[in-house]
């Protein structure tokens, strides 16, 4: 199948990408930063998402996965606006499936506030989205993790105070890994043929505590 993943540059994005090239899939990445998977079936381009005029014509695409995003920097404009432009502009009839990945914070609060509020729009956007491709026999759905091993996140998890009261408030004990992420969006987007309209929040636990640990 076709795939097209935002911000396939570095962590989850490129992760998912390379999973579903693992799996046989032609993937098209987008990121406003260079090429950084090598693999035949991979196509790059270089954008930022929040300008549709630099949208590539790329045909139908089959499955669409949302990944691109920022913390704290200009979260709306690119979070949410970002993912709603890229997806109003490829949405088709030859869709399969609209993965959208947003955060636990969406659902907890328990973050950046401009973050917080992107994410909770991604919530209700995907249950919009849902209702419009199911008259495709298509699913859209989102994945909201909550910690995850990426650099983004090195402030904090090289940090061992931090760290510590982090894993307090994680049943689990850990975050998750950029792989654990890419195998939820490759279930959710080519198995899963019935659930849709929902947000599932992957997070080892952590949204039962509710608070949000960052390092001064």
């Amino acid at each position: 199948m076709r795939i097209l993943v935002t911000g396939t540059s570095r962590g989850i994005g490129k992760a998912i990408a390379e999973y579903f090239l693992k799996k046989g899939h032609e993937v098209i990445g987008f990121d406003r930063d260079d090429k950084t998977i090598d693999d035949e079936h991979y196509r790059h381009y270089v954008l930022d998402i929040r300008k549709k005029e630099t949208y590539p014509d790329l045909g139908p695409i089959e499955i669409l996965i949302n990944n691109a995003g920022v913390q704290n920097e200009d979260d709306i404009d690119v979070d949410l606006k970002g993912t709603i432009k890229i997806t109003e502009h490829y949405l088709n009839a030859d869709i399969k499936s609209i993965l959208n990945i947003g955060s636990a914070s969406g659902h907890t609060g328990s973050e950046f506030p401009e973050y917080c509020a992107a994410k909770g729009g991604i919530i209700a956007y995907t249950k919009n989205v849902a209702l419009r491709v199911a008259k495709y026999g298509a699913t859209c759905n989102s994945i909201d993790p909550g910690g995850v091993i990426t650099p983004l996140n090195s402030c904090v998890i090289e940090d061992a105070e931090c760290w510590d009261k982090i894993m307090h408030e994680t049943p689990l004990k850990r975050w998750a890994t950029v792989e654990e992420i890419a195998e939820w969006a490759y279930f959710m987007t080519v198995i899963n043929r019935f659930c849709t309209g929902q947000s599932i929040i992957i997070d080892g636990g952590e949204a039962i505590n509710h608070n949000f640990i960052w390092k001064d």
